[in-house]
């Protein structure tokens, strides 16, 4: 995970007798979960999880990109799309502008081929630092070529996906890409080819209801958030109150929706046992 300029450059002055020393701020971060310190280079370590409570820090599409495919193997796909502004909604484009600037990336998500222990597939990586991972018309059709990319180089698919759902700035355009992703999935299933799915938190809205839950074999990491609408709206619609760790991973689990939760640093290994179960052999 990217550490580097999260770190601020201001200065906190502290006094020890009558001496003032600097102490540059951001060195510890606070859990949201648990509240207590953590030093930056031991986040890192840990793989952007809290060493005290395991709260699961959201990681870049790059962050997380380098923890799971093979050194020097990735080729990026569709880098020069960019997002327009179909509705002319008011503050849309510099709003983009800034979250370009912010990922260094001009989407929500990063696509390309890979390898995995040696294991040819084809990844998509949402990233929610980019508007919360929302779903326009470029998210859908970049993920909709990489499906189509895997179904035509014959080889295995996966999307890790963290969204905050549809992007409400493109109306229609932006529920369209449900359609759009899932058509070129059943395509890729009709060809016979892997695909799997791993659920980050949070997964909402429209990719829910769409591609994140269309894989052959779906995972998730611990805690992840997975839903259609938040269990805040729900209750509020509902007038009732619902049951402890509802939409979480793990209650997931307990009702047959996913197939399995697997810890970030076991992440990698268990993708690459899957492709090797799932290798086509050769018929001599």
């Amino acid at each position: 995970m990217k550490l580097k300029g999260l770190i601020k450059r201001k200065y906190a002055v502290t006094t020890k007798g009558n001496k003032k020393r600097e102490v540059p701020e951001g060195i510890y971060v606070q859990c949201p979960k648990c509240k207590k310190s953590i030093y930056r280079p031991e986040l890192k370590k840990t793989l952007g999880i809290c060493p005290h409570c395991q709260y699961y820090y959201p990681l870049s599409a790059r962050g997380r990109l380098g923890m799971i495919v093979d050194k020097n193997s990735f080729e990026e796909m569709d880098s020069d799309l960019k997002s327009s502004n179909p509705l002319e909604f008011e503050g849309y484009e510099e709003k983009l502008e800034k979250y370009k600037e912010k990922t260094k990336q001009n989407e929500a998500v990063l696509t390309g081929k890979a390898t995995i222990e040696g294991q040819e597939v084809i990844i998509a990586i949402m990233d929610s630092g980019f508007m919360m991972g929302s779903m326009g018309q470029v998210v859908g059709e970049k993920i909709a070529r990489a499906i189509e990319r895997a179904t035509l180089d014959k080889i295995p698919l996966i999307i890790f996906t963290a969204s905050g759902g549809a992007r409400m700035q493109e109306g229609i355009f932006s529920l369209m890409q449900m359609a759009k992703t899932s058509a070129a999935l059943a395509k890729h299933d009709a060809n016979g080819l892997l695909y799997i799915s791993v659920l980050t938190d949070p997964t909402t809205g429209g990719v829910t209801a769409s591609f994140a839950t269309l894989g052959d074999i779906i995972l998730a990491e611990p805690g992840a958030l997975v839903g259609f609408a938040g269990p805040r709206v729900i209750e509020q619609t509902i007038k009732q109150k619902l049951p402890e760790g509802f939409q979480r991973a793990e209650f997931l689990m307990e009702k047959g929706q996913i197939d399995a939760i697997v810890k970030r640093e076991e992440m990698r290994q268990t993708l690459a046992a899957i492709l090797r179960l799932h290798q086509k052999k050769e018929v001599r």
